[in-house]
């Protein structure tokens, strides 16, 4: 009987060259981001097969504002129809899907769309699926230590008490980053989760990802030595 390697608790995954996807085909952007949310699906059910219980997506950082606002205008439509459109695919497959990042500072139809699938979603257990939009490292843990202080205004702020005021304090800190499209940075991606994670990048562009790259995404990790300071 073949072995199954050992696969991380929590994945995190950059999802990376969407745009230089749709670049090599003469295509607009725009197809990029909707082959990229295809790769997703790819991805999120071999993850399943795999035993993985979290995986986190950066879909949209509080960097890409930056970006043209027709793009921008796009992903926000894109997320809206799809989240909440993907119902059926998310209970099929038992996915819950949970929303990391400041979701104040979302359009209110994405705000909405969120909340929507996360309640439709809520006894899903084969797998969680985190959307990071609108999401930046830093600015997680600026609101995580704003918000402990908030409600403990005499404490102390330790490493305990803004580790329990992150954004979903109940999902375990990521065990294995990845990142597409061979870029070589964390990009401002789960600071505080990714003390002590371990990290993988992989020159294929994002919406070429498929069951395979997981599958190996999962044998590169079961070969890392985690010690996490200590001696092996």
């Amino acid at each position: 009987m073949e072995n199954k390697p050992v696969v991380p608790l929590h994945l995190g995954i950059i999802m990376d060259g969407n745009g230089r996807w749709a670049q090599k085909r003469a295509l607009p952007r725009t197809a990029g981001h909707l082959e990229g949310l295809k790769a997703l699906k790819r991805v999120i059910i071999q993850a399943i097969e795999q035993g993985i219980k979290f995986v986190t997506f950066y879909v949209f950082s509080t960097e890409n504002w930056k970006r043209s606002e027709q793009e921008v205008h796009y992903l926000m439509h894109l997320f809206v129809s799809k989240i909440h459109g993907e119902l059926s695919f998310y209970n099929k497959n038992g996915i819950r899907i949970l929303a990391r990042g400041d979701i104040e500072g979302l359009p209110p139809e994405v705000r909405d769309a969120i909340e929507k699938t996360v309640e439709a979603t809520k006894n899903n257990s084969a797998i969680t699926a985190v959307v990071a939009i609108n999401y930046g490292g830093r600015d997680e843990i600026c609101r995580a230590a704003n918000r402990f202080l908030a409600s403990h205004p005499n404490e102390k702020l330790t490493e305990t008490a803004i580790e329990s005021s992150l954004d979903l304090p109940q999902v375990p800190a990521v065990d294995m980053i990845i990142r597409s499209a061979n870029e070589k940075r964390l990009s401002n991606f789960l600071l505080w989760d990714s003390a002590y994670a371990e990290l993988a990048f992989y020159e294929k562009l994002w919406p070429d990802f498929n069951g395979d790259d997981i599958r190996q995404v999962c044998m590169d990790y079961s070969q890392r030595v985690r010690k996490f300071g200590g001696v092996q």
